[in-house]
């Protein structure tokens, strides 16, 4: 399977299950390096996003926002899997751990709305995201800070 590119980033829509599987690990990828520059390359420069109730329109809103969110969600680590796709869209759910800088920690939970453009840049992102505080000891991501080792547990076989 292709890897992603800057210049033709595949997989490019229409998606087949695979592709759009792929699609999904490498969005959870980018965002686990936590570099809102590195991310902001796979949206589309006039990419359109609803993140729980702001919205967020183009690469240097999307750079801005990822910057304040990973300065607040210390330690995240993300886990995405996808739950349904067509041609250009993919529908996500999505859980991630973090703590603020109080040392409080948070699962968030949510489901993702993504359609991409010929290019297979994302140009509309809509995100529905719940927080649930958790005690450090009910922690279920372990990994270094990075990319999800690929033998770590998925979200349905963590019972998430």
């Amino acid at each position: 399977m292709a890897t992603a590119t800057i210049g033709g980033r595949p997989p490019l829509p229409p998606f087949t299950r695979e592709s759009a599987i792929h699609k999904v690990r490498l969005a959870e990828d980018g965002w686990n390096t936590r570099d809102p520059g590195k991310v902001a390359l796979a949206y589309a420069i006039d990419s359109r996003w609803r993140n729980r109730s702001e919205f967020i329109n183009g690469r240097q809103d999307i750079i801005a926002f990822l910057s304040r969110k990973w300065a607040k969600e210390l330690d995240y680590r993300l886990i995405k899997e996808m739950w349904a796709f067509t041609g250009n869209r993919i529908a996500v759910r999505f859980a991630y751990e973090w703590h603020d800088d109080s040392g409080h920690w948070y699962r968030s939970y949510g489901n993702e709305n993504w359609e991409f453009n010929a290019d297979g840049l994302m140009a509309a992102r809509f995100a529905s995201i719940n927080d649930l505080p958790i005690l450090e000891s009910e922690r279920k991501y372990h990994w270094v800070l990075g990319r999800r080792p690929d033998d770590h547990p998925g979200l349905g076989d963590l019972g998430l």
